[in-house]
């Protein structure tokens, strides 16, 4: 049974520059750990993968809860003004409210960067995440991914305007790409700073991803050298992940983690 769509008001941070806003929802209750699921640039919790998955824990009496970020899906929001740290506050909001004690969040393309960076913070208030199942982790994508790679005529454009629109193989319509999110996504970087995030790490990824390639993935891999970190490789995988072999795959790797966490308590 689909789970109704809610919301949860989030009062605005002046001094973070964050706005109010209604953030969408639906949680579906059950036994822990809730798996979070943590969308990617521009999608929604209504995506195949995060349905899909919500079906596999409801069998095994798991809790899920699904939402959107700022200028995203049901939530409220301006797309153009939203950032990075916004987006990571979002997650944090609802994974506080709603995640009760070590749930596990499940990272798609730059919900992976946000549930890494959502860990570092959780962690270091002393309530870290059971683990983190990331697919196609989009680790510092706004400068690795997006940034590094933009011509010069585009980083000029994005310098001078504030914005460019870029063309979406998954829309028909251009996304903007904003000053502010480029700049913003500085602040958050992972990639060289020897980062520690304590919790089991399981990675998903495909092999064929020209979005985030598995060379971008491996470059993060083999900075964890303490972590408890694994990755399972597509051969012939994209980005999206979508198939019934993908989504299957996805479904084994969360729901063994789960089993192991619920366990372990």
């Amino acid at each position: 049974m689909q789970q109704p769509v809610q919301s949860f008001e989030v009062e605005g941070n002046p001094e973070a520059g964050f706005p109010a806003r209604r953030l969408a929802y639906r949680l579906r209750p059950g036994r822990r750990p809730t798996l979070i699921w943590m969308g990617g640039f521009r999608s929604d919790m209504t995506s195949t993968k995060a349905e899909k998955l919500e079906e596999a824990a409801a069998a095994e009496g798991f809790g899920m809860l699904r939402f959107d970020y700022t200028a995203h899906g049901e939530s409220s929001g301006d797309f153009a003004s939203a950032t990075l740290s916004l987006w990571l506050d979002d997650s944090l909001q609802m994974i506080r409210q709603f995640g009760g004690e070590r749930p596990i969040l499940v990272g798609s393309s730059m919900g992976g960067w946000l549930a890494l960076r959502a860990t570092e913070i959780l962690g270091a208030e002393g309530r870290p995440p059971g683990g983190l199942v990331l697919i196609a982790p989009a680790v510092d994508f706004t400068e690795a991914l997006m940034w590094a790679q933009f011509p010069p005529a585009i980083r000029r454009q994005i310098e001078e305007e504030g914005v460019w629109y870029r063309p979406s193989a998954y829309s028909p319509e251009p996304y903007p790409i904003t000053r502010a999110l480029i700049e913003d996504g500085r602040r958050h970087l992972l990639l060289g700073k020897g980062a520690r995030f304590g919790v089991p790490i399981h990675i998903l990824q495909g092999a064929e991803d020209p979005d985030v390639p598995l060379a971008h993935v491996r470059r993060f891999m083999a900075e964890l050298v303490e972590e408890e970190v694994r990755m399972a490789v597509i051969p012939d995988g994209n980005h999206r992940l979508s198939r019934d072999e993908d989504i299957a795959a996805l479904q084994r790797i969360t729901l063994d983690m789960a089993r192991a966490l619920a366990g372990a308590r």
